[in-house]
């Protein structure tokens, strides 16, 4: 939490006649000292708001706490600067088409400082607001109460001197009963297809009767979001009446640009490659660590935000069918492109070097032979507990009783300016098979339906254009060849 002020230094000067040039320079310079005081404080009402936004959905108490004590701070300041301008921001703000206002403001700073007092009184409606989603919050995490600015002395059972504590809500508060086993053991287990959980059959879990806490779904309120927008919309219709030098940024859209240069692709790359994404069924993808897309363990998320997958989803290979949308689900695991599987879904990769995307076609006549003939003669079971053991296969390598001399895998190792083959093979298993669920006998005249189940046979090129200096890669992607949908007998 911050303290902003303004410092207000007096000078005693020597009496001298006025002239028309000193009321001039005079007149300048008070009038840029408004427009500078006046930009700086909608700064940071801009800058507040965003923070307010961020805080009511986030699970934090001490993020709601610390906009409260800013939107004190912030309504002080405002309050002195009109104060200082103008003696009633009532009348004046009441009547603003009066000119001139007291001989003091032009109009357009009379627009300005009735722009400004009316966002102000706006995000005073919040402060009940804000206390209600506090005590909310208080049912997720530990708030302890804070000492004074100043600080204050705790009482130490060891140190002989006691401690001075300050306010401090930079840290987030301490959860409550969120601890979560670290299963990551299990996921690199199950990503080398040593511990997959089996489909269609009761097996063991890591953890005997586990169930992991759940993620509490927190809606910024109606009342709050009304009352921000209005603030807003006082503060940007008044940013015409400010000479050109005084510029404005938005809080939100530098967040959403400082989001897409973690996790999304640079504006200036589709425009790099567009002559290749006007092919068919192309497209252009950012890869990123698996660990981008799972929540850290121990800490609070609101499951109603949207996470890394859903702002930037994989891309999708083909025309959803109701809810089956096949997509290129790649990531990087470790140092190796690999594609994330649900369900039953498998697929197998080969790097086949330095090759362009342009020299590949549906018969994949420009790779080697023996790889050519494995991708498009592969023959995929056609019962859900060969399938399973297929997918082992693939990411272990072990079991491989095809006539090839090469091992294939489900993964590859990640190269700059290398070109992948990808034959995936995805799945929507009917949830009654996905979960094991008992038909009820009302429903089995409807069996048929309840088993139905959508899939794609499809092989797609990739090739690594750039790598990033956090590791990431961007990919350019071009689907060659789309088999006929495989079918799972006897579910």
């Amino acid at each position: 939490m911050g303290l902003t002020c303004w410092d207000t230094k007096v000078f005693a000067v020597q009496y001298q006649p006025s002239s028309p040039l000193h009321h001039t320079l005079a007149s300048e310079s008070t009038n840029e000292n408004f427009y500078t005081q006046a930009s700086h404080i909608i700064q940071q009402h801009l800058d507040l708001i965003a923070r307010i936004e961020q805080a009511l959905v986030n699970p934090d108490p001490n993020r709601l706490r610390s906009v409260r004590g800013q939107l004190i701070i912030q309504a002080k300041v405002t309050e002195g600067f009109l104060r200082e301008q103008h003696i009633s921001s009532t009348s004046l703000c009441s009547s603003p088409d009066v000119s001139p206002v007291s001989g003091q403001l032009t109009k357009s700073q009379v627009k300005i400082y009735c722009s400004l007092y009316a966002s102000s009184q706006e995000l005073g409606k919040l402060v009940p607001v804000l206390d209600r989603s506090l005590s909310r919050r208080g049912e997720l995490a530990l708030i302890r109460k804070l000492p004074l600015v100043s600080g204050e002395h705790q009482s130490d059972p060891v140190l002989s001197i006691a401690p001075v504590q300050h306010p401090y809500l930079n840290k987030p508060a301490t959860p409550f009963a969120i601890w979560e086993a670290n299963l990551a053991l299990q996921r690199s287990r199950e990503s080398d297809g040593s511990a997959l959980p089996v489909i269609g059959r009761v097996s063991k879990t890591a953890i005997a009767n586990y169930n992991p806490p759940i993620q509490p779904a927190i809606a910024s309120p109606e009342t709050a979001l009304t009352i921000l927008a209005n603030a807003k919309q006082y503060l940007s219709t008044t940013q015409v009446n400010f000479p050109a030098d005084h510029q404005f940024t938005d809080a939100q859209e530098t967040a959403a640009s400082l989001d897409r240069f973690t996790y999304g692709l640079d504006p200036q790359e589709g425009q790099t490659y567009a002559r290749f994404l006007q092919l068919p069924r192309t497209g252009i993808f950012r890869v990123l660590a698996a660990s981008a897309y799972q929540r850290p363990l121990n800490t609070i998320w609101n499951r109603l935000q949207p996470n890394v997958s859903q702002r930037y989803p994989f891309p999708a290979l083909k025309d959803a069918q109701g809810s089956f949308k096949p997509s290129l689900a790649l990531m990087l695991v470790g140092d190796r492109f690999q594609m994330q599987h649900s369900g039953v879904d498998y697929s197998f990769m080969v790097d086949v070097g330095n090759l362009p995307l342009e020299k590949l076609d549906s018969q994949l006549q420009a790779v080697p032979s023996s790889t050519r003939k494995f991708f498009l003669n592969y023959q995929p079971p056609r019962d859900l507990e060969n399938l399973q053991l297929e997918r082992r296969r693939f990411l272990t390598g072990k079991d491989q009783n095809w006539d090839h001399s090469q091992v294939i895998l489900a993964n590859a190792t990640a190269k700059l300016n290398h070109t992948y083959l990808v034959r995936s093979l995805q799945f929507q298993l009917p949830e009654i098979v996905l979960h094991g669920q008992l038909i009820p006998a009302e429903k089995r005249r409807y069996l048929d339906a309840l088993q139905q189940t959508q899939s794609s046979d499809i092989i797609v090129a990739f090739r690594a254009v750039r790598q990033r200096s956090d590791g990431s890669y961007t990919v350019l992607w071009r689907v060659l060849h789309e088999s006929s949908a495989p079918q799972i007998l006897e579910l």
